[in-house]
Order: C-alpha cells, then structure tokens, then sequence
C-alpha cells in the first residue's frame, strides 16, 4: 500500500481494533500514534475532553491520518430501563469525541492538502440492536456525521470514510449482554466474531493513497450481516 510521510493518529489505541490498526500502519512504515484513557497507549486521551483533544492534536503537529476507534458499547437495556446519564455518556463517548477528534485534525489536514480519517461505525447502526438503542442510536449519528464530513471535504485532498464492522471479538465487548452477543453472531451468515486483524486490513487500505475516489462511505465488515 502507499503512504505518505504523515503521522497517524489512533484513538483506542491501547486494545481491540485500534491496537491492530496500528500494528498495521506500523507494519507499512507508519508514524502511528495511540490515544487512550487505557494503559498501554503512546498518549492518555479523554475524547470528550475539547481541551485535551486539541492540545494533543497541537502537540503531535500536522496529522495526515486520524482513525478514530474510541467507543463504548454502554448500556444493553431497554429503553424504559436506561438512565438519562447512561444515554448521554453513550452519546458523548461516541458522538461527541468523533466531532472533537474531526474537527481538531481537519483544519490541517485541509492546509496539507492530504488526508485521510477513518471513524467506527457498527452495523448496529443500520440494523438497530435491540436492548442497545443508546448505541445503535449513536453509531447511526457517526455514520451520518462522516456522510456530512466527507461531502464537505470532497475538493480538498481529505477523504472521510466509515467502517460498520458487525460483533468483533475485543475488550470492549467483554461486558456485553451475552445475550445480544449472541444474537448478533445467530444473525452473521459467517457464523463468528470478526478478529481486529480483519477489520484492520480494511481500515489500512481507507488511509492510504490507494483511496481517492471515495469519501463519505460507509463500508461494511460484517461477516454477510449487512444487507444494505
């Protein structure tokens, strides 16, 4: 794959698909950055934090690639069940640190003329689980806000592309209702969990240069789940 000499910024660096993502882009010559409030990432980040995320974005300089995997899974409730917190914590972990990280790296990505971000959608977006409508609800904004972002950036050299990757096996779903787990497994004709690596391979070739004729995209890594 081709990429050009740029930092690449990965949020939930520090597990799951973001730590693979940047096992990938390291493996092609990438200058990866992670970000995360977990251990073990290059940076502790809080991305609903305006302030933190803008002052590392201003410490690493120009970032030519941000994928943006920091997410939560919330709450696996019905809705006369959920809390308004739990709704609004789901929302600002994953709605609002996506807006955040975007719009801290998009300014110079725009003066470089280059760029490439890749958000983390879920087909949960598309399909809407049920018992986790904070989530579906959320993941369906990023898909709508990377729409938005793309077209937006169509003329400049950024390309914005999602990917909705159906149940991955990752830390992040350890405390997952076992229940929708399993429903989501029943409903993939693959019949498994996909593996980060796998969802990897795909966010890599969406940051390089290969990609130039496709912005504001969702693409899909479902395992046959997703029929639209």
């Amino acid at each position: 794959m081709s990429y050009p000499d740029v930092t690449a910024l990965v949020t939930g660096g520090a597990s799951g698909i973001g730590a693979a993502v940047a096992t990938r882009l390291r493996a092609e010559g990438v200058r990866v950055v992670t970000a995360d409030l977990a251990p073990g990432a290059d940076e502790k980040l809080d991305v609903t934090d305006p302030e933190a995320v803008d002052a590392l974005v201003a410490a690493l300089g120009p970032v030519g690639i941000l994928v943006h995997s920091a997410g939560i899974v919330g709450p696996s409730k019905r809705v006369a069940e959920l809390g308004f917190e739990e709704w609004r914590t789901t929302f600002r972990v994953n709605v609002d640190g996506t807006f955040l990280m975007c719009r801290a790296v998009v300014p110079g990505m725009v003066r470089a003329g280059w760029g490439r971000i890749v958000t983390m959608a879920s087909i949960a977006a598309k399909d809407g689980n049920p018992a986790q409508s904070a989530y579906s609800a959320s993941k369906a904004a990023v898909v709508g806000f990377t729409k938005s972002l793309g077209k937006e950036l169509a003329t400049t050299g950024v390309l914005v592309n999602a990917v909705a990757p159906a149940a991955v096996e990752t830390p992040m779903n350890a405390h997952t209702d076992p229940a929708v787990l399993a429903r989501s497994q029943s409903l993939t004709p693959m019949g498994r969990f996909g593996k980060p690596e796998e969802i990897a391979e795909l966010v890599a070739w969406l940051c390089s240069a290969r990609v130039s004729f496709s912005t504001g995209a969702v693409y899909d890594a479902s395992g046959g789940r997703a029929s639209y």
